[in-house]
């Protein structure tokens, strides 16, 4: 069964609640993540959930941050860790338990700081249209799918919940945040992406393109890796062993239910129920990810958690 909405009550003060995440405040210098198992696709949230996609966001973070934090050494994140404060109840435990992640608190800069590696998605669409992705001008002849010859960093503005996030340039992206925090977060969003993609095809997955985002650490002054990183919700990850340059590819995310949304007319559409089997094939991709990226299956990875 799905686990759509955790109810901590008094425990712990509920400060915001998103499209898949509440966000709880623990004490003056932590937060604390809950992931559930809600889905949404094309910006609405769908009525039911998919069982353990929470579970898979945040454990493949958890993963991720230790691999990248081995792979670039002066990498700073706001994972503090996968226990659970002493506030939660003994009752929530087990069904918070590995959809958790304790944080930092951080100040979040308002921008999304997408990557592109391959030419996909809106990025194609505007290629064919312009020649150029987020105004920046492309090499001619690409075809679907390709890969570019150097990942770009495509900005966006962070929408509130329910509106569209807004493709801006590199120059929009410094008014909003500052010259200097601009900079480094494009420089981080490249390394990582580039760290992450050499990782993730040796595994059998290429990582098309992903979002990342950054909070700045106001007593060092230092720009932080935050919320999820490199999950089926926030990258596009293709089967290395199906990929072919000039189509589209299947993706290991809620591809298959953007697929069902439009061709059943229900694009946009709120109050939508998923029928079971597309609730069965979404989980099956995002387990296949989870256990193809970190080596383990889920739930021998939930049995290693304290």
């Amino acid at each position: 069964m799905a686990f759509t909405r955790p109810d901590l009550g008094a425990s712990l003060p509920l400060i915001a609640s998103g499209k898949v995440r509440e966000l709880y405040n623990v004490d003056s210098k932590s937060l604390l993540f809950v992931a559930s198992d809600r889905i949404s696709a094309y910006d609405v949230i769908m009525e039911n959930g998919i069982p353990d996609k929470g579970l898979v966001l945040t454990l493949i973070t958890a993963h991720w941050f230790q691999c990248l934090q081995k792979q670039i050494p002066d990498l700073k994140t706001h994972f503090l860790s996968l226990e659970l404060p002493p506030a939660v109840p003994e009752n929530q435990k087990s069904q918070l338990k590995g959809r958790s992640m304790l944080v930092r608190k951080l100040k979040v800069f308002p921008v999304e700081a997408i990557v592109r590696g391959y030419i996909t998605g809106s990025a194609w669409s505007s290629y064919q249209k312009t020649g150029e992705v987020n105004g920046k001008k492309m090499p001619e002849g690409l075809e679907e799918s390709q890969e570019l010859p150097e990942p770009i960093y495509t900005p966006s503005t962070k929408a509130e919940l329910g509106q569209h996030d807004e493709n801006i340039s590199t120059e929009q992206a410094a008014t909003i945040v500052g010259e200097k925090y601009a900079k480094r977060i494009e420089e981080l969003s490249l390394t990582i992406y580039k760290a992450a993609r050499d990782y993730a095809k040796e595994k059998g997955i290429i990582i098309a393109d992903t979002k990342f985002e950054f909070g700045l650490d106001e007593e060092t002054d230092e720009v932080v890796l935050v919320d999820e990183v490199l999950t089926p919700d926030s990258s596009r990850f293709w089967s290395k062993s199906t990929y072919k340059v000039g189509q589209g590819q299947d993706s290991f995310d809620k591809q298959f239910l953007r697929d069902w949304l439009t061709e059943n007319g229900l694009k946009g559409k709120e109050g939508v129920s998923m029928p079971q089997d597309v609730v069965e094939a979404t989980r099956a991709k995002y387990l296949e990810a989870f256990k193809i990226l970190t080596g383990k299956s889920l739930q021998d990875t939930l049995k290693e958690l304290k």
